[in-house]
């Protein structure tokens, strides 16, 4: 939910607004990059929020 909450606010963040929209919702030491990845490359229009 925090994932697409930013994307609402900020169509295209960077990896450090997604690092800092996603604090304390993750534990960062499990796939957290690819997380951070994913939401970015969501923003960037390859995997869309609708």
């Amino acid at each position: 939910m925090a994932a697409t909450a930013l994307l609402s606010n900020n169509p295209s963040p960077n990896p450090d607004e997604v690092k800092e929209a996603l604090v304390g919702n993750l534990c960062r030491c499990s796939n957290y990059n690819a997380i951070v990845e994913a939401v970015v490359a969501a923003g960037e229009g390859q995997g869309g929020v609708a």
